[in-house]
């Protein structure tokens, strides 16, 4: 017997809850290296593409190289992967409500390798939502492997996520508070074990690889309680502005998707985006080094080689500068995905929410107050996150944990909070969620609605009962019920579209008398005036079994053709079995 097989054996025979830790350890050892591997993978594009250059008379190649990163990106990802790989996070949460949590084993390095390519080349967007892709494939597919059952690949798929997020911040709390607040997974204490463990264990990979030192260093000022109710200001603004960043986002991607040809898409997109890194040049790559300035008082440093350098003597300058970087962000983010690169919203949420806290402080300031710009920078990153992701927190922790910045956990808390609750009373999901949600797919806390939603209608549909075709008579019909084990006869034309149904009950009386058997079967046909359609979700069906107030509901296809029928009751026993799988005792 080989190694793997002996291996196979040993974990067949150990309890599943034990089998779960010691996978959620090795998806935290992979996560760990996939995250390590992803940013060296940046850093050395990068330092290939420019390495090679010091001086600004090669600066122009800086509005070239991310459209030409984002064709590569698109090429790979068209003939090579033929996939859709964008958007990781929303695909994660995707694949647990659609798709029984399996995710494609090539997306344990797709997504690395084309958003390595991206960013490298100066694509405006960031490596967070890629490497959760990642590290939720691996647990996904580790999972699936081992034989698990829905609820435990499921946990493995959040043990991927939350490894990942906790090996590229090096934020292991993050990685938890990430798993159960976005991906909504509703879990008892004992299942929250595992994600502990793979994020533990991905942040001690990532630390012994690239060092203990924190991701943003920063010269933070101590936390004064005098500037609470500026804080409180700023949660609400906060929210104000994660409100754009989150719809200006979602309308422009779905604005420029909507040029059919991809590659004049794509030349658009590369044409936009290099124009506003010519005139914005933090807008180039993730833009956490322009954060890190940010952080550390070095704003002129930050700006880089722009064409406005001669008009910085004015002290308003920099914040309106800054003000513009802001709201451009978003097109740059959104030209740089829909353009064929592969990059999440997760990395510029932090860098608009860095922007923005310095554009408030810095003006704050300027207009006679006494603010501390880099506290602010680094709770505007908390803030905007909150806001967008809806997630406060994991705000709170992540950029307490990435900066070391424990000292400002109170604003930290207090903008974060009133950011999300000041977005929420205008938008009710997240920039992950929001599409999913309109189309019916999103998972919730709420048990109920959760179990729905991962109920698809083909899991339900019964498909053995006994059709007539029209134009046939009762006594075409008695062998149809002889032949039956059911009390529901479909009755369908010649190219099987749904006419109506004839219940055993309405010709009880009658098939007796053979007097009848000439009459047309229409003469007992109810008409279905509501249907389900195959492509129904199940909230969609339930309301339609509230409407007609019965027990069954015909299911046909968007031609009218006759599928099967649903009943209730069926659903009910559905439910029981789907709630059992995805219970975490």
């Amino acid at each position: 017997m080989t190694l793997s097989k002996r291996l196979g054996e040993w974990l067949r025979r150990m309890p599943e809850n034990r089998e779960v830790l010691l996978l959620a350890f090795i998806v935290g050892l992979g996560c760990g290296l996939a995250a390590t591997l992803l940013l060296e993978a940046i850093h050395l594009v990068q330092w290939v593409l420019v390495g090679w250059f010091k001086t600004s008379s090669s600066s122009w190649l800086y509005l070239v190289y991310p459209g030409v990163g984002m064709l590569i990106a698109y090429l790979i990802v068209r003939y090579i992967v033929k996939d859709n790989i964008g958007h990781g996070v929303t695909k994660v949460l995707l694949a647990i409500s659609r798709y029984d949590s399996k995710i494609k084993p090539h997306n344990t390095w797709s997504s690395m390798l084309t958003s390595a390519i991206t960013i490298g080349f100066g694509g405006s967007v960031g490596a967070e939502a890629p490497i959760v892709y990642t590290g939720a494939a691996i647990g996904s597919n580790i999972g699936r492997k081992a034989g698990l059952s829905y609820k435990n690949v499921t946990l493995l798929l959040g043990c991927g996520a939350a490894g990942a997020i906790a090996g590229i911040f090096k934020a292991p709390m993050a990685g938890v508070l990430f798993t159960l607040e976005i991906l909504m997974f509703n879990m008892s204490m004992t299942s929250i074990l595992p994600l502990v463990l793979s994020s533990v264990t991905s942040t001690t990979v990532t630390y012994l690889l690239m060092g203990d030192a924190v991701a943003f260093d920063n010269t933070l000022t101590p936390f004064m309680m005098g500037n609470i109710p500026f804080y409180v200001l700023f949660g609400v603004v906060c929210g104000f502005a994660s409100l754009y960043f989150t719809r200006a986002t979602l309308f422009t991607e779905d604005k420029v998707k909507a040029i059919a040809n991809p590659f004049t898409r794509w030349a658009l997109c590369a044409i936009g985006l290099g124009i506003m890194i010519f005139l914005f040049p933090p807008l180039y790559g993730e833009g956490y080094g322009v954060l890190t300035d940010l952080l550390n008082d070095n704003d002129m440093h930050s700006v880089g080689n722009t064409v406005f350098a001669d008009l910085f003597s004015w002290k308003w300058t920099l914040p309106i500068f800054f003000a513009l970087v802001f709201l451009v962000k978003v097109f740059s983010m959104s030209f740089t995905n829909a353009g064929g690169g592969v990059g999440g919203t997760f990395g510029p949420t932090l860098f608009m929410g860095g922007i923005f806290g310095f554009v408030v402080a810095r003006s704050s300031n300027l207009l006679g107050l006494d603010l501390p710009e880099t506290n602010f920078v680094l709770v505007g990153m908390a803030g905007l996150m909150a806001g967008v992701m809806q997630a406060p927190l994991t705000a709170i922790f992540l950029i307490a944990e990435i900066t070391g910045g424990y000292t400002l956990l109170m604003p930290l808390i207090i903008t974060s909070v009133i950011s999300y609750a000041t977005i929420r009373m205008f938008e009710p999901y997240s920039i992950y969620t929001k599409r999913i949600a309109k189309r019916g797919y999103l998972l919730t806390h709420d048990s109920d609605k959760a179990v729905l939603t991962l109920l698809k209608i083909e899991d339900v549909l019964e498909t053995n009962f006994s059709p007539i075709e029209e134009g046939s008579s009762l006594g075409d019909l008695l062998p149809v019920i002889s032949n039956s084990t059911r009390d529901i006869y479909p009755v369908l034309d010649k190219e099987g579209r749904l006419l109506g149904t004839v219940w055993l009950n309405d010709v009880k009386k009658v098939m007796f008398d053979s007097s009848n058997y000439s009459k047309p079967v229409s003469d007992y046909m109810e008409k279905e005036e509501i249907c389900a359609y195959d492509t129904d979700r199940m909230e969609d069906v339930m309301n339609k079994f509230e409407q007609t107030g019965g027990w069954n509901l015909p299911v046909i296809d968007k031609d009218g053709k006759w599928k099967g029928f649903v009943s209730k009751s069926h659903i009910f026993f559905a439910y029981r079995e789907r709630l059992h799988e995805v219970s975490h005792d």
